[in-house]
């Protein structure tokens, strides 16, 4: 078993760390011909709603519900090393692509709350099609499905607007750095609210992730308040959105073809419709002209920046699509090893793309934080046993 982890592990950091940050390097007026291929990530769960029920609340999770649904496969075949490794370098670049491209949108357009907005929606000229041709069952919602819905779409907003918050506002390491304190927000959120203690080792494992940290917004070269408050945002409503879910979909049905894919969908939609009035409220529509005043210094096109855009929309959807296939593959651990992996790519590639300096101080702080999410996923999954 342990052979078989270490080669997909293997396996799909090769393939994430050969998809080079350079495939999507900030090129302003070449966007339209970039390579069209388009994250506190939603794994998956049984499609039989009723009976994966709890595993959908972990699933809305930071800590995703991998491990309470996935079995590492039993065949050791190169198929099926080859099958996890592609749906794990797909999730790489697919987050890769999104936060690198929607850097881009944020550089040339300051207008974060739009920006979300218009990748909300995005996804639903995905999803839709599918329900209207057959491709994918669509859901079937009560009324009273969508109130139990709401909350959780509510927080699923937050998540996402936070997080393009602080990448406008900050660097995208220095973004993810901060991110990678959310199971800290969680274990708190679960013990104030649902009165869970968990082992005192898996909190043990909390003190790397304060501590590193807080050794890299010390030291982080483009640290800002409003990117430090944006991502602890969204830390904290993806802490909030887990034990929502666990407090109102465990045990329960919710309409008919609920699976996980079709839930985040569901979500997406719902928060497209949270995010329009919000966005208006907050930015107006100062988008459209900063839009134009953008083309007019010839660094975009009407066409590069509206590409731009919709890679940055599709990338963020289909990210989180590929990783409900990948996270269904492996056991808990992989996963954990898998999700750190991820995070060390995500913030080298924006590095690297960008040539964003960091510290030394940051990246022993950045180190030591992404350490300690892997102790802590490692902890938790041990404590289940």
């Amino acid at each position: 078993m342990a052979i078989i982890m270490l080669k997909k592990v293997a396996l799909l950091a090769l393939a994430a760390t050969s998809a080079s940050a350079f495939a999507f390097s900030p090129k302003a007026a070449n966007v339209g011909s970039m390579a069209k291929t388009f994250n506190g990530v939603v794994p998956p769960v049984s499609q039989q709603f009723a009976k994966s029920s709890s595993a959908t609340s972990l699933a809305l999770s930071s800590t995703g519900g991998a491990a309470a649904v996935a079995e590492e496969p039993s065949s050791g075949s190169l198929k099926e090393t080859l099958e996890v490794g592609s749906y794990f370098a797909l999730w790489y670049l697919f987050n890769i692509g999104y936060n690198i491209y929607n850097k881009q949108a944020l550089n040339a357009l300051a207008f974060p709350w739009t920006i979300a907005t218009i990748q909300m929606i995005t996804g639903i000229f995905y999803f839709v099609p599918l329900w209207l041709t057959g491709l994918r069952k669509a859901p079937k919602l009560s009324f009273d499905d969508l109130k139990t819905l709401l909350p959780i779409a509510i927080c699923h907003t937050g998540v996402h607007v936070g997080a393009v918050v602080a990448l406008g506002a900050g660097a995208v390491s220095f973004a993810h750095i901060v991110k990678a304190s959310e199971p800290v927000v969680t274990c708190g959120a679960n013990a104030l609210l649902l009165g869970e203690v968990l082992p005192l080792k898996v909190y043990a494992t909390l003190l790397p992730i304060i501590g590193g940290v807080a050794i890299a917004s010390m030291k982080e070269l483009s640290f800002t308040y409003l990117a430090l408050a944006a991502a602890m945002l969204s830390n904290v409503s993806s802490s909030l959105r887990g034990v929502l879910s666990k407090k109102t979909m465990s045990g329960k049905q919710i309409g008919e073809n609920l699976d996980a894919q079709n839930l985040y969908a569901v979500l997406t939609a719902i928060s497209a419709l949270i995010l329009i009035p919000l966005t208006l409220a907050v930015e107006g529509t100062g988008f459209f002209p900063a839009f134009k005043a953008a083309v007019a210094t010839g660094s975009f096109t009407n066409k590069s920046l509206s590409t731009l855009l919709a890679l940055s929309g599709a990338s963020y959807y289909l990210y989180n699509e590929v990783a409900f296939k990948a996270l269904g593959k492996v056991n808990p651990v992989t996963h954990a090893v898998g999700n750190t992996i991820k995070r060390v790519v995500i913030i080298v590639a924006s590095v690297v793309a960008f040539k964003t300096p960091m510290s030394t101080g940051s990246i022993i702080g950045s180190s030591i934080a992404i350490a300690g999410t892997l102790l802590y996923s490692l902890a938790m999954n041990a404590s289940k046993k």
